[in-house]
Formats: structure tokens, sequence, C-alpha cells
């Protein structure tokens, strides 16, 4: 291999791309408005979530707790007056949960016996089932918290009052003084938290889903769009003979495999880069594990969907077949690689068949260092595994170009 000649081709491949501006409109706009539009508008993240609430108890502390509910600004809740009517508007969907508060449930809530915690019913509607199970989620944990807050505020009451009577009893008769003191002492002893519901999300406690789509939007990005757009172009450039007249020149197939790759694999970088700040400063999204290590690792991807879109130019004879053929790529990378969908829902035949995707692997990686802020030690088999995919994709470029020189 001539370092002057693969010189020579890297910038001719440069020259060429930076030429062309739908091609750099298309490498530097479609990866950022992909990353804000999951994020944003395709995000599982629950939020103003309409929540229909029947309050039958009507005391105190079931008022204090849904004030607590309306506060935390993550349900849009909406108050009626008898269970059917909330029952009517769960049916018709101007609601999508339910929290129905028992007539018992100050009573409960109070209570010093472990055997008597306050019990809410949560009621949701399953069809959005993704947002839904975000939402059951959240709201078991929300309800939890709340209502442990409120028990203990109505306890501390309780005890309050307790010890004013004592003390008043204590200034007439002193022995109904001790009685009190005594009665006080149990109310003001620790109790049950009011509630059995104990829950608990790692990585990711508020179940956001935004940091879900936006570490698995650098997989969907990197593997179609580089191979879209490698397949066109050297398709285009077979169409008006300037391939054929690069592959008569000295240079060697893997010299032009580079010349190829190399330059698109360097603007797809910075890409990255682009990506990882535009999820930062707009959507809040930071990766948790080292940013130079996910720069890397998403670079190396890059190179191996590349080889891909060599490939699929090799076997296509016009720029619509290789357009036909990068999209028809892309429905199972959505469908199967656990960009959308979680794999180990998926039957056991079918994750194997996804196992032979490179997406289901970066997809992994990037979740990892995302959500878990993982390194390289613990994603060893991962990054071993996209090693394989590259290498095999890369020498599978280089002979389909060899063949068709």
């Amino acid at each position: 291999m001539s370092g002057r000649r693969l010189r020579t081709l890297l910038v001719r491949e440069a020259r060429a791309t930076f030429r062309d501006p739908f091609t750099m409109a298309a490498l530097v706009c479609v990866p950022l408005a992909a990353l804000i539009v999951f994020g944003f508008v395709l995000s599982t993240e629950v939020q103003e979530l309409p929540l229909g609430v029947y309050d039958g108890s009507r005391s105190i502390a079931s008022r204090r707790f849904l004030a607590d509910l309306a506060a935390n600004g993550t349900f849009d809740v909406r108050p009626f007056e008898t269970r059917e009517a909330l029952d009517e508007a769960l049916v018709v969907g101007k609601v999508s949960v339910a929290v129905l508060v028992p007539p018992d449930f100050a009573r409960d809530l109070t209570s010093e016996s472990a055997s008597s915690d306050a019990e809410v019913k949560v009621v949701y509607d399953g069809a959005e089932t993704v947002l839904a199970g975000n939402a059951e989620g959240f709201l078991r944990a929300l309800l939890t918290s709340t209502a442990q807050q409120v028990g203990a505020r109505e306890r501390e009451a309780r005890a309050a009052a307790a010890r004013d009577r004592a003390s008043a009893a204590a200034s007439d008769d002193a022995t109904a003084g001790r009685a009190a003191s005594t009665s006080a002492a149990s109310l003001s002893a620790p109790a049950s938290d009011g509630v059995d519901v104990r829950v608990r999300a790692l990585f990711n406690p508020r179940l956001d889903g935004k940091r879900f789509m936006v570490s698995g939007t650098f997989g969907f990005v990197l593997s179609f769009l580089t191979t879209l757009i490698t397949a066109v172009s050297i398709v285009n450039e077979r169409l008006a003979g300037t391939f054929e007249q690069l592959q008569v020149t000295p240079a060697t197939s893997f010299e032009i495999l580079l010349g190829k790759m190399l330059p698109l694999g360097a603007v797809f970088a910075v890409d990255v880069v682009l990506m990882v700040l535009a999820g930062g400063f707009l959507l809040g999204v930071w990766p948790l594990g080292n940013v130079f290590f996910f720069v890397a690792v998403s670079s190396f991807y890059v190179l191996t969907s590349l080889a891909l879109g060599l490939v699929v130019s090799a076997t296509s004879a016009t720029a619509a077949e290789a357009v036909q053929k990068s999209v028809m790529l892309s429905i199972p990378l959505v469908q199967l690689s656990g960009f959308a969908f979680p794999l180990r829902n998926m039957p056991r035949l079918v994750q194997w068949i996804a196992e032979a995707f490179p997406a289901t692997h970066y997809i992994r990686i990037s979740r990892a260092i995302y959500l878990r802020g993982e390194g390289p030690g613990s994603l060893l088999p991962e990054l071993g595994l996209l090693f394989v995919f590259a290498a095999l994709l890369i020498a599978l470029a280089l002979r389909s170009m060899e063949r068709r020189a």
C-alpha cells in the first residue's frame, strides 16, 4: 500500500464530498434532526399525563395526598365527583390513569398496625403499552413517597395534639397527665410507612424515556444513514464512469476502499460529537460513561456501516435500487436491533437472528455507556463481536470491489 496514493485518494474523496451541498446537508442535518425528533417527539417520558382522581375519603389526609400528587408536575390531575364519571373518562380516553382513594384512607394511613396499610387503587389505559408501563412504575413510586410523607405529617399532628391535651390535663390532675403522656408517647412511636409498595428503578429512577431514545438513536442514524449515503454515492460514481476510471489507476482495491471509507468516516465522527453535544445541551442527556470512549467506539462502528454500504453498492445497478436495499435493511434494524423494542420480549429464534446485526451490539454498547456508565472492561465481549463484524464486512466489501473491477 502506497501512502502517497492513499493521500491522493483521501483528498479526492474529501473534495468530492464537500463540493456536494446535498450530501453535506444530509451528513450534518439529518443526524441532528433524528436525535431531536426521537428525543422530544418519540420520547416515552411521562409528562403532563392526564390523571383522573376520585377521592372517596374526602379527608384532610386524602386532600393533602392529592395536592402533593398534583404538585409534582408529572401528571395533569383532574378530580371527579363520582366513581362512575371517572370510569367513563377512562373509557373514552379523557384520562390515561385513574387513582381511586378509598373511604378508609385516612384511618389506615395513620394507623399504627402494620396490617392496615393504606391502599390506593391505580387503573391505567394499557393501549399505550410503553407509556402505560412507564406511568405505572413512576406512579407507584410517587404514590409510595407521597403517602409516606402525608402519613408522617398526620401522625406527627396527632402526636402533637395528644401532647397538648396531656399538658393541659396535667395542670388539673397529675394522674391523668401521666396517662395522657403515655398515650402521646404511643402515638409518636414509629409506625408503619402507610403503604406496602416498594419500588426502585436502577440507573433511571424517573423512567425518563429521553435517555433511552437518545442512546438508541446513535445506532439508528449511524447504521441507516451511513449505509445509504455510501451506497448511493458509489452507485452514482459507477453510472458517471468515474469509479471505473479510479479502478484503472495504479491504486489497489484496498487503497480505494480506504479512500472511500475514511473521509466519510471522519465526517460521521464529527456527527457523533455534534449529536452528543446536541443531546446534552438541547435534551439535557449526557452519557454517564466516558465521552471519549463513546466517540471512539461510535467512530469504529461507522467504518462497519460504511463497509456495509460498499457491499450494497456493489450489488446495485442504479441509485434507486441502492436506496431500496438500504431502506429494506433499515426495517429489521429498527424492529430487531433493540432500538425501540427490547430483545428479551421477542421469540427465541428472532433473538438469534438479531444477534447477527452489528447494530444490535452497538446499541447495547451505546446504552450501556449512556445509561449505566460502563467502561471498556465490562463491554469487552460486545466490543469483540463488533470488531468481528467490522472485519467480515470490510473483507466482503473489498472482495465485492475486486469482482467489479
